[in-house]
């Protein structure tokens, strides 16, 4: 490969070498009417001169060192500016040197041909390689699986895209054509690619162009803009794809591995996040924090979210040791001077608990692990209670005892007004939070409850896109079934937030954005899929599973409602438990759960005295 490089560069220098002696021949020819003066013919330094300035030139401009099969503009760009530069140097020389003088007229012909000659056998590299690849067998092959594509968008990003995607034939991809919703740009060509209408227009251009893909190429777009264009596009029977967010771009480039399809959340639309980072930084930063579950969805996000952050120690606990290897492999892959630890333990050891807090004297405590799938905790009411409710209180006893400065619980919106267990249990860890922060003078005890977030272990998007993958039906509980969704690295960015507004006894509240319809979210994931809901895939209502709710509340309606710095994070402050009330029901309840055996229904009853919100025996349906 290296050899085959030299060799390009010595053609490259011979041809313009060639280039520059006959274009200042044919502009002497001009010049002097085909007659050229003797003293050109018998002086040969003057083209030994000539050819030096050039190839110095050149070379000194990096002529020679780029790729000219994947050149772009900047590249060709170089080629006018080294043109340039070398004829002012020989006009130059040829005022300074008399006896070796050339008109101006020469020289500025000559040097028109050689900008065109060095511009062009740079063009046959590009050419030649894009006829070889069409020649090759592998091409003629994808030639007929080749995808039409519409892209949406006409700036900057659709350029840049459309080069690339041009640039990598062995993709198979063909533009058809693309659509902006600005008039000014109606029929023009970006790229040789012409403008065929706007985004209203996509469905007619689909039919019309026959188009296989759609590629959304709007990276700065607001969110209520890639949402409307993409529910416009999601009509059609075509595949979705999109550019990442202008951030990401920033970040990473354009190139054809930032394009990927569109996923469920693209469609939410949700405001942008906007983080006060100084503050996160300021109580996170130099200190040792824990994460207990932190290999799960949440838990590992937020650890992923504090490593970069420049913790001085950052602990990982979690009783499941695949998960706990996965996210250590990925830390210490992506911030190799982090000092990281990874302990497996259970949260429902409490003397181990105490001597990792004894041994590692964590600040800064994030409460994620926890039992949060609603119908096994259903049939297995004891097992959540074991592990959310007497989990939180060994880790916050311990966080209260070795004097940590901040514990924060992730909690649920299935707490509100709980109708299965696991609310319920939730419920009851807010509770020992909120009662733990008035025993506590050097420990902020707070929770931070929000709703579904999408992509969780265990939520609906993983078992919907399998159920499409497999041809389906996607089955649902309810038709009117409604949730509030967030993407997983938005709700850790708000938990770390709310973390630095905490003073301790709050309840935060996160902005879940609008509500959502499972049904809505089915048709939707089953069109991006390339399907046509009801005849391609069958929807399915099984019916509310145990403990199901139609709509989950973010907030108990004795709770008010105050606003934080950012508009995304609400803060509710409910009115104080009595402590030792609810320590007597704890050692109660641990009495009746651990040390005996009761009936599911007995410990939901024993649950529902404790969380008088939770009712077990409520009718779903009638809310």
């Amino acid at each position: 490969m290296e050899n085959l490089r030299k060799y390009k560069r010595i053609f490259l220098v011979l041809g313009d070498l060639f280039i520059v002696g006959f274009s200042y021949y044919l502009a002497l020819l001009l010049a002097y009417d085909f007659q050229i003066p003797a003293k050109y013919t018998q002086n040969q330094t003057y083209p030994l001169v000539l050819l030096f300035v050039y190839f110095a030139g050149f070379a000194l401009l990096g002529l020679y060192s780029s790729i000219w099969t994947v050149a772009g503009f900047f590249d060709y760009m170089n080629i006018v500016t080294a043109n340039f530069a070398t004829t002012i140097v020989v006009l130059i020389l040829d005022t300074l040197l008399s006896e070796m003088l050339f008109s101006t007229a020469t020289i500025l012909i000559a040097s028109g041909y050689i900008l065109l000659g060095t511009m062009g056998i740079r063009m046959f590299f590009r050419i030649y390689r894009r006829l070889k690849f069409e020649r090759h067998p592998q091409a003629k092959e994808r030639q007929r699986t080749i995808k039409r594509v519409l892209i949406v968008g006409a700036g900057d990003s659709a350029a840049m895209i459309i080069k690339e995607i041009k640039q990598h034939v062995e993709l198979g991809m063909d533009i058809v054509g693309l659509v902006d919703d600005s008039p000014f740009k109606q029929h023009a060509k970006i790229s040789g690619i012409k403008v065929l209408g706007m985004t209203e227009d996509i469905p007619e251009l689909v039919e019309e162009y026959k188009v296989d893909e759609i590629l959304l190429a709007i990276p700065s777009a607001s969110n209520e803009a890639r949402r409307r264009i993409l529910e416009i596009a999601s009509s059609t029977k075509v595949k979705l794809k999109t550019l990442p967010g202008v951030y990401e771009m920033v970040e990473k480039g354009i190139n054809v591995s930032s394009i990927r399809d569109v996923e469920i959340s693209d469609l939410l639309g949700r405001k942008e996040i906007k983080l006060s980072n100084e503050l996160i930084e300021g109580y996170i930063k130099e200190k040792v924090v824990l994460v207990t579950g932190g290999g799960g969805s949440i838990g590992s996000e937020l650890c992923r979210q504090i490593a970069a952050l420049d913790p001085k120690k950052l602990i990982i606990v979690d009783i499941y040791e695949n998960n706990a290897y996965d996210i250590q492999m990925e830390l210490q892959r992506r911030y190799p001077d982090l000092d990281l630890l990874v302990l497996i333990a259970s949260v429902r050891d409490k003397k181990r608990i105490e001597k990792i807090f004894e041994k590692y004297r964590p600040q800064i405590v994030f409460h994620a692990a926890a039992h949060k799938h609603v119908p096994l905790m259903e049939v297995s009411p004891d097992e959540a209670i074991k592990n959310n409710v007497f989990g939180t209180l060994n880790v916050s006893l311990a966080a209260r005892d070795y004097h940590s400065e901040k514990f924060i619980l992730i909690s649920t919106d299935k707490a509100v007004n709980p109708t299965n267990i696991m609310g319920a249990t939730k419920r009851l860890c807010e509770m020992i939070v909120q009662t733990m922060d008035m025993d506590s003078a050097s420990t902020e005890f707070v929770a931070v409850r929000f709703g579904n977030v999408l992509g969780s272990n265990g939520s609906v998007i993983p078992l919907f896109k399998e159920q499409i993958k497999n041809g389906g039906p996607v089955t649902l509980t309810h038709k009117d079934i409604v949730r509030y969704f967030m993407t997983i690295p938005e709700a850790v960015q708000l938990v770390l937030q709310a973390g630095s507004y905490a003073h301790g006894g709050e309840i935060f509240v996160l902005d879940m954005g609008d509500p959502v319809k499972i049904y809505d979210l089915a048709e939707n994931l089953i069109k991006l899929s390339g399907f046509e809901p009801h005849k391609d895939i069958e929807i399915k209502v099984t019916g509310l599973r145990p403990g199901e709710k139609l709509y989950e509340e973010l907030l108990m309606a004795e709770e008010g409602l105050e606003s934080t710095p950012n508009d995304l994070i609400f803060v509710g402050r409910p009115n104080g438990f009595d402590k030792n009330t609810l320590r007597d029901k704890l050692i109660n309840l641990k009495e009746q759960i651990i040390e005996n055996e009761n009936t599911v229904q007995e410990v939901k009853k024993i649950m529902s005295e404790i969380v008088t919100t939770y009712d077990p025996d409520l009718n779903d349906l009638a809310l």
